[in-house]
């Protein structure tokens, strides 16, 4: 009798756990328009994949999101695409009402910003331009504000495709343990690294650069959970190169490509992403393909084998994102203008459809984060 008083309490306990806990979806789009939605936030349900729609925020363009540490607040890169414009703005997120409020906005420090992120601190934001080809850094206040920009870095470099006539900054990403930041340029063919120290006046300082192939366009990077390893997707060539790392260095040591068949005239890789338990890697292949390149990963070496591919269900899958369960995987498809839900295999890495779909006018990037 006790042990079965014992296991009801241990369901009910769960139950309750289960109950209390609430996953969002964040959802920044290019929306054109900033009398219209964009910024949209779907409460997700863990057991099934499906999406409701809790609430959304009229701004322009919030290309790219990232969280406080503790969820709190929202950041993101605004006035997206827009000639001679380029911002970043915070917002505080109840994580009770699932409501958005607006808190502060500054420049971004050059046009089109694609890519932020928050040191572990929270005092911290960190933005990458792309058409500016520069980084800017922001302190953070306690109360979500960003104030202006204490540094900004320009760049002049370039490549040898008509894409690449002059830097793009493309993400901006922290080592694991934060002392450092990398930042791939897709017009420069290069990935830098800087070591941040918040003692200085300017917390970032040049420690050296990787070139990576010529054409090849470094635009995003993970880091595997091990900390050994990260994973840099190039957009231009359509490649995953794959580097060991120590103590702010990037040592190579594999570059595999993220297709199937044979060689496109055009590649457009664009995001990268471990399964929680680091067994698995996902690539974002846009272009002709539109479809999830998996890799299996091989924790002692670093090195990937590919595993297959998914169909997105729709065209352009600039973003994707892994729920923290690691149960599902969520793509953006930003001109097919959907966002489409993947149960995802833990044994083996592969993806369903779980029939959830969405409509959303160009997705750009997807956050997801479960709260007590």
């Amino acid at each position: 009798m006790k042990k079965y008083y014992f296991l009801l309490t241990l369901a009910l306990l769960s139950s309750y756990c289960s109950l209390a806990q609430s996953t969002y979806l964040f959802i920044g789009s290019y929306n054109g328009d900033k009398d219209k939605e964009g910024l949209y936030v779907y409460r997700f349900d863990t057991e099934t994949g499906s999406l409701s729609k809790v609430s959304a925020y009229h701004v322009f363009n919030p290309s790219f999101l990232t969280l406080s540490p503790d969820g709190k607040y929202i950041y993101a890169c605004t006035e997206t695409r827009t000639p001679g414009m380029g911002s970043v703005s915070s917002f505080a997120f109840d994580s009770k009402t699932g409501n958005v409020r607006f808190i502060s906005k500054q420049d971004s420090g050059g046009e089109n910003p694609v890519y932020v992120t928050v040191h572990r601190s929270g005092k911290w934001l960190i933005n990458g331009n792309y058409t500016g080809g520069s980084i800017s850094v922001y302190h953070l206040s306690d109360d979500g504000s960003i104030a202006p920009a204490v540094q900004v870095i320009p760049f002049k470099d370039s490549s040898i495709r008509v894409q690449q006539k002059s830097a793009h900054i493309h993400s901006v990403n922290f080592s694991p343990q934060q002392d450092y930041i990398f930042s791939p340029d897709l017009g420069a063919d290069k990935i830098r690294a800087y070591a941040f120290d918040t003692e200085h006046g300017e917390p970032l300082k040049i420690t050296g650069f990787v070139s990576t192939v010529p054409g090849s366009g470094p635009r995003h990077m993970a880091f595997h959970p091990n900390g050994k390893f990260v994973y840099n997707v190039e957009e231009l060539a359509g490649a995953v190169s794959v580097y060991r790392y120590h103590n702010g260095q990037l040592d190579s040591i594999q570059r595999i490509m993220a297709h199937d068949g044979k060689p496109l005239s055009f590649y457009s890789s664009a995001d990268i992403h471990f399964s929680p338990d680091g067994r698995f890697l996902y690539v974002s292949n846009r272009g002709e393909e539109n479809n999830i390149a998996i890799f299996s990963v091989n924790g002692k070496t670093g090195r990937l084998k590919p595993e297959g591919f998914q169909d997105t269900g729709g065209e352009h899958p600039r973003n994707f994102t892994i729920d923290p369960s690691g149960k599902f995987l969520l793509v953006a498809n930003q001109i097919g203008n959907n966002i489409v839900v993947f149960r995802r295999d833990a044994r083996t890495g592969l993806l369903t459809k779980t029939g959830t779909e969405i409509k959303v006018t160009a997705p750009s990037c997807l956050l997801i984060r479960t709260y007590l």
